[in-house]
């Protein structure tokens, strides 16, 4: 079986953003600076991965002199950074922050295409993937929030989305992240998963296939590999699983992408991530609650946690003042409204004038990013939020 790409809702002319190889030439080279924007690389090392961070102190005119309020930009899983940067400049978030007086941080996660080095390990080693997103909250994001942080001297304000979200609930659900955060945009929030409706991923949690990958000793997932793409072919051919328009069958149909942006998204993202996130995620699905990661035996987590199951994070543990801004799409399969109401009610007791939800009824989980609206739709609201808390 192959897989076939149409995506149903896209429109716009066929043309590449981008004439420069990006696994070549980089991010700065090849994306940000041919648009007439200063870029600078960071690295950031903590727990021994060595993760890659990119800036655009500024927008593409420069602007004033003095200090701008910094932005850290959080992709989600199977992503990268580049997320942030494959529509043209009025329409990425990334440059439009920028233009808006924004200094903007952009992460890539551990394990994809930039951040895939290690003080001692291999990607050919199987311990190197030994992670799913607890890990992320309890190591990453505090990593590159504290070095923005410290190389700005300022707070600043944060941006997730997708599995972005998940960790940054995390990490602040612990009392992590939030002396140096201002305040935290949140698209497309995946906390809870009880209600995904995302065919690919409910025949993947329901068949316990990640913990055959497992078992199987593949701790490295790439959508792009062999292993990968085994593994979809097996769940398209599950009943009922129509994978004909496979972003689609992951996300919910997405309204309002670019075909050049969709073209952009095929070739260069669908980024690895470990086996051990994937199974962590189906953990959340099949038992409707948030907890840190099941090792499957009692005696592993005893030694890792001190007890015996994987315990809670408690998301009504969120400071009641940490602004926070949840947005949501009507045709998201990942992120439930319903999932996102059982959320909003963990937040039940939330500063009122600290928590701002946006409903975008034709929005799916994509239309967030890479909508060719959301500039309108969702980032000058954004920014307002963002001015307000300033």
């Amino acid at each position: 079986m192959g897989f076939h790409c149409e995506l149903a809702g896209a429109h716009g002319r066929r043309q590449l953003l981008y004439s420069l190889e990006v696994e070549d030439d980089g991010v700065c080279t090849a994306v940000v600076s041919p648009q007439g924007y200063e870029c600078q690389e960071y690295e950031v090392t903590q727990d021994g991965y060595i993760l890659t961070m990119h800036r655009i102190p500024q927008g593409r005119g420069g602007g004033s002199a003095g200090k701008r309020q910094p932005v850290l930009l959080q992709h989600g899983v199977l992503m990268d950074g580049l997320t942030w940067l494959l529509n043209p400049p009025q329409q990425s978030l990334a440059f439009v922050l920028a233009d808006n007086g924004f200094d903007v941080w952009i992460t890539h996660g551990r394990g994809t295409r930039w951040s895939r080095r290690h003080e001692s390990l291999d990607t050919s080693d199987p311990a190197y993937w030994a992670w799913s997103w607890d890990e992320l909250a309890s190591f990453d994001l505090p990593a590159t929030v504290g070095f923005v942080f410290q190389q700005t001297g300022q707070k600043l304000h944060y941006v997730g989305h997708s599995m972005g979200t998940l960790t940054a609930l995390s990490a602040f659900s612990e009392g992590k992240l939030v002396d140096k955060i201002k305040s935290a945009a949140l698209l497309t929030p995946v906390d809870y998963l009880t209600y995904m409706t995302t065919p690919i991923g409910r025949a993947a949690a329901s068949a316990f296939s990640g913990e055959m990958l497992g078992a199987l000793g593949v701790a490295e997932f790439d959508p792009k590999g062999a292993v990968g793409t085994n593994y979809l072919e097996s769940v398209c051919a599950m009943p009922g699983v129509n994978c004909y328009d496979l972003m689609a069958s992951f996300t919910g149909p997405n309204c309002c992408l670019n075909d050049s942006t969709v073209d952009m998204y095929l070739k260069y993202e669908l980024q690895p991530t470990s086996v051990r996130t994937l199974v962590h995620f189906t953990q959340t699905f099949r038992r409707g609650v948030i907890t840190k990661y099941d090792h499957g035996s009692s005696m592993v987590n005893m030694v890792a946690y001190g007890q015996s199951s994987p315990p809670e994070y408690h998301m009504p543990n969120i400071p009641h003042d940490l602004p926070l801004l949840l947005s949501y799409g009507g045709g998201d399969m990942m992120s439930d409204v319903k999932d996102v109401q059982l959320l909003l009610n963990d937040l039940r007791n939330h500063d009122a004038d600290k928590l701002v939800t946006q409903l975008v009824k034709e929005y799916a989980h994509l239309d967030f990013v890479m909508g060719v609206n959301a500039k309108q739709v969702e980032y000058d609201g954004l920014i307002a939020f963002f001015n307000n808390h300033s």
